[in-house]
């Protein structure tokens, strides 16, 4: 079976059981949605959260294809223990979503350590972990899609997110480097780039810094501000976004980049002519910082 055999639909007589995802951060927002949208297709679906019990009510009715486990994704042990169950209950794990993450609000100066390596262990580091652990079944199927959640923040920076932004560029550059590693193997690997969704990211799962300098009240202060006051009135929709996600998956040749959300499109772009424009303008600088050819000698 391919990874495109994997994903037929579940009528298919190519497929002989509906595939199998596995999705972390599942309690709210993009997650929880991709959950109710995959087992609403008749698929099959490992359901996460740090506490199984905000999402009991997404499994409930499906047990015969769901189940709801305890996964903090900056507990090594509980990874390994929640990707073992999933592939002892339904034999394989066809997708896995790396969605668990959060936001954090500060300017760079007013970054507090121990915060900003916390929020570095659960959206890179966890991913990491639970991409590790998922992996060796599927390079042994050669078969499978690792689906990560990233940003238009990952593409594109502002005031006040500098370090949640560090986050999602690092999960940038690293999902480009697996995808080369594993595509020989039969593994897709797509990086997702929601912009803003009606999620709880600039609500109750927002952190922010207790430090606050007067400095940066007309930048950083001011986007904390207006980020805070999008929650509840973000113009995206996580169970559209959810199915955007599902039909890039499913396509014959899955996109190694999605943008979700016109603004997404919009600004991506915006900074793609950016980029072209200075490296135009610096072309001729960028070049002479090379050696000279070599002479000919006749």
């Amino acid at each position: 079976m391919n990874s495109r055999e994997s994903l037929a639909s579940p009528a298919s007589s190519a497929t002989p059981a509906p595939p199998v995802w596995f999705i972390t951060g599942c309690s709210s927002g993009l997650g929880r949605a991709l959950s109710l949208a995959v087992l609403e297709r008749g698929w099959r679906a490992v359901v996460t959260a740090r506490d199984p019990g905000t999402v009991a009510d997404v499994v409930a009715g499906h047990e015969e294809r769901a189940i709801a486990l305890a996964l903090d994704v900056t507990d090594p042990e509980q990874i390994t223990k929640a990707v073992r169950q999933a592939e002892d209950t339904f034999g394989r794990i066809d997708v896995l979503v790396n969605n668990a993450g959060y936001g954090y609000l500060a300017a760079v100066e007013e970054g507090e350590d121990d915060e900003v390596r916390a929020l570095f262990d659960t959206n890179v580091f966890g991913l990491i972990a639970t991409t590790k652990a998922v992996l060796p079944g599927m390079r042994a199927r050669r078969a499978g899609h690792i689906v990560n959640i990233s940003s238009l923040g990952g593409l594109v920076g502002f005031g006040a997110t500098g370090y949640y932004h560090a986050t999602k560029f690092a999960v940038e550059g690293l999902s480009e480097s697996l995808a080369a590693e594993v595509a020989p193997l039969g593994v897709d690997v797509m990086i997702v780039e929601p912009a803003a969704f009606r999620t709880n990211w600039s609500g109750p799962s927002m952190c922010q810094s207790a430090t606050t300098i007067d400095d940066y009240a007309s930048t950083a202060g001011a986007r904390r501000n207006s980020t805070l006051a999008t929650y509840g009135h973000q113009p995206g929709d996580p169970a559209r976004a959810a199915q955007a996600v599902i039909d890039a998956v499913s396509a014959e040749k899955p996109p190694p980049r999605l943008l979700l959300g016109k603004a997404a499109y919009d600004i991506a772009t915006a900074k793609l002519d950016s980029l072209r424009t200075t490296f135009e303008a610096w072309r001729e600088v960028t070049a002479s910082a090379d050696f000279p050819p070599e002479r000919v000698v006749k």
